[in-house]
């Protein structure tokens, strides 16, 4: 089981009829993760006219789903934002968007459209992510299956994600969850059953 989430922190300005709007979006593990980030950013921003904000976490555990319009109209600000991470089909996501207001009304649809645009140019800058439960096993195997273990592993999907020389290769593998079976499979006969093969259980966070 895999879902989307970000890359890391992102952030995008736009100006609209003199209003200017600054989008920040960041991966979130916790609710309260998501709420530090937008506490951090009204005190950066403790005079801008609005600070409107929106998170979903889903950790598999826990799930949560909120959103703020921080005094502009009901429905016009924080309600799009999550809008914005739903239909990018994003989790363990948090958005806020800054807002100093220009003089100029919007009305409603304009509201919806500008903040809706400055959360999906942060959500753009910080860049969006496939998180995949993981699993590993250690493959050991003489210098000659060298390039064939690689390229066995790379083409499955796998990841070495550590390398240690001796008298053998040794290869830590990772694999999307429930890969790694077939992929030691594969090994063996690669190798013609010349590749020591040992799971590894790795700790919940």
């Amino acid at each position: 089981m895999g879902y989307k989430t970000l890359k890391g922190f992102g952030s995008a300005r736009l100006i609209v009829k003199k209003s200017v709007f600054i989008g920040y979006a960041s991966p979130a593990k916790t609710e309260e993760e998501a709420r530090k980030f937008i506490a951090k950013i009204k005190n950066h921003h403790g005079d801008a006219t609005h600070n409107v904000s929106a998170y979903i976490i889903n950790d598999g555990r826990n799930f949560a789903v909120r959103y703020d319009d921080d005094g502009e109209p009901k429905g016009s600000s924080g309600k799009p934002i999550l809008n914005v991470i739903q239909n990018r089909g994003l989790s363990n996501v948090v958005v806020v968007v800054t807002r100093y207001f220009g003089g100029i009304k919007l009305g409603y649809g304009g509201l919806v459209k500008a903040y809706s645009d400055a959360a999906s140019r942060a959500i753009d800058k910080a860049g969006i992510v496939d998180v995949y439960e993981t699993e590993r096993f250690e493959a050991t195997f003489p210098y000659n299956f060298f390039h064939a273990v690689k390229k066995t592993v790379e083409d499955a999907g796998g990841r070495i994600i550590w390398e240690e020389y001796g008298q053998l290769v040794k290869f830590t593998v990772e694999t999307r969850k429930g890969e790694a079976e077939r992929l030691m499979e594969l090994l063996r006969e690669r190798t013609k059953g010349r590749v020591g093969l040992r799971a590894l259980f790795m700790l919940e966070d």
